[in-house]
């Protein structure tokens, strides 16, 4: 075969090429088990995407939901449970710090395991997790069996460590670079929902009545709702969700997945990434957001009694519209992150309003009119609880090509530090002091975090891992031996 002739082979029409990935296969290269480590690394890669992605990241989406519910789920109603196993306020609130406590020492091992058995293995442990959790506090509803409802919230808190830090894995694995932050968002949209959820049914299905029997009956009943749709999805997640697509969805992605299993080590990924200035400081400044948003959620029922007695409905409906606006937020920062790619400039952006959420919901929690508390920590949840995915994906571009589940791992590793803290802290200056200073006392961290933020570099390296690859893609062509038969082959998506 002429050289003309070999290049009029090779020749696609602009038209045939904007809505495919070419793949280039020559009948005298080796089999891909024959080429070194090297030769795939830098061979034209094939990837795809598959619509069975939406999939995954809404039932991921679901099951994520089911779980955060429950964080809240105590600690919105925490006066009528107080009263029904007549323990103290401080008890109920380890209901919801249980989730964080429990993730700190367990995040490191299940992350281990996400590396070496992947995202289904990781999937039915959390759900599994989930679902025994919830059908022990079925059992739990007697006023003596304190201990059994908290042994069903610990298993949830268990089954939480297979799933909060999955949003980014499962974006990067599944879908491809330009929709990569809106899959994340919407994997974290699941886990807001839950919080909003759990904000609104508890006080509306467990009234705070006087008579005891009939106060149980409804918490049996919140608690039959909540173990039918984990199961659901439980079995859902066992027959649905699959580990990875057959083909990856992005170049960067089918790097990544040259790289031999014996040269990647997780304790020197762990290493790397604490090494890793910009994202220690990402680290730390996500923990000061995210955990602040925990001390709010947590002990939010007793900031808005202590102002409005007998309003745990409206302390309720408080935390939905935080949480509502956030995934809001969250779902705009998404998309704008695809298009605009400017990680850092919209996390800076989101953190400094967070700051000004905070103040002026701090300013206006003891009105007499509910309805500006409600204005205000609507604002205040758009940008605190928008900022979830904002750390995550900037995370993702900060860390590549590590493992996006041990990154998000950490930053959650920091949130739930943060919030034991926050929450314990804030808790007892209320007690002490009042709302006011308490929520000036979180003012304060969301300034230093603000500040942490704007001192990181902005190192988007998964971004650059795909431009490369993109403009190195031409070469490989160009460069081959023309000699030999060429094979064009059209992957569509």
């Amino acid at each position: 075969m002429s050289e003309k002739q070999a290049s009029e082979d090779r020749k696609v029409t602009p038209e045939e090429s904007g809505n495919h990935v070419r793949v280039e296969a020559r009948d005298a290269s080796p089999l891909p088990d024959d080429q070194s480590p090297e030769d795939r690394r830098h061979a034209p890669q094939e990837t795809r995407l598959y619509k069975r992605r939406w999939i995954i990241v809404f039932l991921f989406s679901s099951y994520s939901l089911c779980n955060s519910y429950q964080w809240i789920q105590y600690g919105i109603i925490g006066n009528i449970f107080v009263r029904f196993y007549n323990v103290e306020e401080f008890t109920i609130d380890w209901m919801s710090m249980i989730y964080m406590l429990t993730y700190i020492p367990l995040i490191f091992p299940v992350t281990w395991l996400l590396d070496k058995k992947g995202l289904r293995v990781i999937a039915l442990a959390g759900t599994g997790l989930n679902c025994v959790g919830t059908w022990i506090k079925v059992v739990s509803v007697r006023p003596d069996l304190f201990g059994v409802t908290f042994l069903g919230q610990f298993c949830c808190s268990l089954a939480q460590v297979f799933i909060l830090g999955m949003p980014s894995k499962i974006a990067s694995v599944w879908f491809g670079s330009e929709e990569v932050s809106t899959a994340c968002s919407i994997g974290v949209f699941g886990n807001q929902l839950g919080c909003a959820i759990g904000f609104l049914l508890p006080p509306i299905l467990v009234p705070n009545v006087n008579d005891m029997d009939e106060l149980a009956n409804h918490i049996r009943n919140m608690f039959y709702i909540t173990a039918g749709v984990a199961t659901f999805l439980f079995i859902l997640v066992v027959f649905v969700f699959q580990e990875r697509p057959k083909l990856p969805p992005t170049l960067a992605q089918a790097s990544a997945l040259t790289i031999p299993a014996e040269e990647y080590s997780y304790r020197a990924s762990i290493l790397r990434l604490l090494r890793n200035k910009p994202f220690v400081l990402l680290i730390i400044s996500y923990g000061l957001n995210v955990g602040c948003y925990y001390a709010v959620g947590t002990l939010l029922n007793r900031m808005i009694l202590k102002h409005h007695p007998d309003q745990e409905v409206n302390a309720g409906r408080i935390g939905l519209t935080i949480v509502i606006a956030g995934m809001v937020g969250s779902l705009i920062c998404g998309v704008w992150l695809d298009r605009s790619k400017t990680y850092k400039q919209t996390t800076l952006a989101v953190y400094i309003m967070t700051l000004v959420g905070m103040i002026i919901y701090t300013a206006t929690l003891g009105q007499k009119y509910l309805w500006v508390v409600f204005i205000t920590a609507g604002a205040l949840g758009f940008f605190m609880t928008g900022y979830l995915p904002l750390g995550f994906e900037f995370a993702a571009e900060l860390t590549y090509p590590e493992c996006e589940g041990t990154s998000s791992g950490l930053l959650n590793c920091s949130a739930q530090v943060f919030g034991i803290i926050f929450t314990i802290c804030q808790g007892k200056i209320i007690d002490k002091f009042g709302t006011l200073e308490g929520n000036i006392f979180l003012c304060v961290f969301l300034l230093i975090g603000s500040i942490m933020t704007a001192f990181i570099k902005s190192d988007l390296r998964r971004q650059n891992a795909n431009q490369l690859a993109k403009e190195e893609e031409p070469t490989n062509y160009t460069t081959e031996n023309l000699d030999s038969p060429t094979i064009i082959k059209e992957v569509q998506f």
